[in-house]
């Protein structure tokens, strides 16, 4: 397919792998408060460690998220 494209011109998409797709899957799924043992169990580790090793570079967002809901429930400001 691209030898095709770069015959017409036509730049063609990044390569995007299988295992890309599956980080952004489970980086979404974590952003959006999906708990980390159900993202271990989707992608098939032993252990929701490894899944939170794997993806702590989005816990600081999530980590944000629950003070700020913590200190609703308690009165606070955050």
């Amino acid at each position: 397919m691209r030898p095709e494209l770069a015959k017409q011109g036509v730049e063609p998409p990044p390569d995007i792998r299988l295992h890309d797709l599956r980080h952004t899957h489970a980086t979404i799924m974590l952003i959006a408060g999906v708990n980390p043992k159900i993202v271990s169990e989707r992608l098939g580790h032993s252990t929701v460690s490894i899944t939170l090793d794997i993806y702590s570079h989005c816990l600081p967002t999530i980590q944000r998220e629950v003070v700020e809901r913590f200190a609703a429930i308690m009165g606070g400001n955050g």
